[in-house]
């Protein structure tokens, strides 16, 4: 009955039966939503939930259940989940909800489109622009190139950059954060697993490197990366090869590797907690990316890019930044670079009612410096009156929510925050509601 509903409010659906078809189906076929039945027999389902989203992080979940159950519904959400409906479906309950998940895939799929289309380096610092040379000489080498710089420097957008500048460009660009995942996962996301090699390891997994032969694999915060995984990764930039977890031959790989660090790597060294072997293979090329602070005269033209950026994504007509805000930018220390001054202005765009940004629309990152001044402001001889934080960080969400038509992900991303944080906030307003 569910796959005639989606079908009749013309959406493709298929269906399956067990763990296996379900994934076998996802590798055949584009898939945007999965409508999950929790009781079925032959489906781990938030196991599985978990192993999708690890290899699949844009797939969207939703939970069936025929029993009204909290516990069931708080352990689909931590699995990642979005929804949990109870039997019976009520259409316009499903209208609903995929018109949400496909407008959020359609602006997110914009936001990639906007970035793979957007890939350029402004700049109109001196040290910049030589970096700049020295990445363009470089790209269509094959040599490892390790990226240091500060967080929200752009060392991504640089690693990127080399791709689309080098013969690569047409193959995979493959990144993984280093720092986002336990050893055994990371060892199994980078080199993949055969059948059986571990409990759950119910198909062979194609790991990162495999799926980037013939292009490029950014390992992203490289000094987190555990010692013994970095002894399998010195063999891949000597070897050209890797092994799968549980597998018993070499596989060849074609790859060029690009590492980035906001750390000291040689302290790391000295400390014992990096490969000095390694450090060598990688660093082939430094690459050293100043921070925002250092290069104060590019905040100007960075702005003018993300206020065009985020005209396009949202639909904006925001011309430019009055000189009262702009001076105010280039006052600002920027502790979070570049990704800090983006943010910055994304919300501005959002958050402002004219045709140019002031000072007043500015909500700084982790509230470093808000523009919440006038509210704290009382007559002579009075007490000021001041919100509690929990009152004004629920007026922040509910706000970025309003600007954003409800959509959980551009919020999130609004607030500097991730879409989990951002649900387990609101179930936590929905809950004092219900005890009130």
């Amino acid at each position: 009955r569910l796959l005639k509903i989606i079908e009749d409010l013309g959406y493709i659906a298929i269906s399956a039966t067990d763990g296996q078809e379900i994934l076998n189906k996802i590798k055949s076929t584009s898939c945007s939503l999965i409508i999950m039945n929790q009781k079925s027999p032959d489906i781990d389902g938030f196991g599985l939930m978990k192993k999708i989203y690890l290899e699949n992080p844009d797939i969207k979940f939703v939970v069936l259940s025929s029993e009204p159950s909290v516990e069931d519904a708080v352990s689909a959400m931590k699995a990642g989940a979005i929804d949990f409906i109870l039997k019976p479906v009520e259409i316009d309950h499903i209208k609903n909800l995929l018109k949400m998940v496909f407008d959020q895939t359609e602006n997110e799929n914009q936001l990639k489109n906007y970035k793979n289309k957007s890939l350029k380096l402004v700049t109109h610092n001196k040290a910049m622009r030589r970096l700049i040379e020295l990445v363009k000489q470089v790209a269509d080498s094959r040599a490892s190139i390790l990226i240091q710089g500060e967080s929200g420097t752009g060392k991504e957008l640089i690693a990127r950059f080399i791709h689309e500048n080098s013969s690569r460009k047409n193959k995979p660009f493959v990144a993984i954060n280093c720092a986002a995942l336990p050893e055994t996962l990371l060892e199994s996301e980078l080199f993949g697993y055969e059948k059986g090699a571990f409990t759950g390891a119910i198909s062979r997994k194609t790991g990162k490197f495999e799926l980037a032969n013939g292009g490029t694999v950014l390992l992203d915060e490289i000094t987190e990366m555990q010692f013994h995984l970095q002894s399998k990764l010195l063999r891949v930039l000597q070897e050209r090869e890797i092994d799968r977890v549980g597998g018993t031959k070499p596989i060849q790989v074609d790859v060029r590797v690009i590492a980035t660090t906001n750390r000291d790597i040689k302290a790391s060294i000295e400390k014992g907690d990096f490969r000095e072997d390694l450090f060598y293979r990688l660093n082939v090329v430094p690459i050293k990316i100043p921070p925002l602070r250092d290069r104060k005269e590019d905040i100007p033209i960075l702005t003018q890019h993300f206020v065009m950026k985020y005209n396009e994504i949202d639909n904006r007509n925001v011309k430019g930044l009055t000189d009262d805000a702009l001076a105010r930018l280039m006052e600002h220390p920027f502790k979070g670079n570049v990704r800090e001054l983006e943010n910055v202005i994304e919300r501005s765009i959002l958050l402002s009612d004219g045709e140019y940004i002031k000072s007043k629309d500015f909500l700084w990152d982790n509230d470093c410096e808000p523009q919440l001044e006038e509210e704290f402001n009382a007559p002579e001889g009075e007490e000021p009156s001041v919100a509690p934080l929990r009152d004004v960080e629920k007026k922040l969400i509910m706000q970025a929510l309003g600007k954003t038509n409800g959509n959980r992900t551009h919020a999130a991303n609004i607030l500097g925050i991730s879409v989990r944080t951002l649900r387990n906030k609101l179930n936590e307003y929905k809950e004092t509601m219900k005890n009130i």
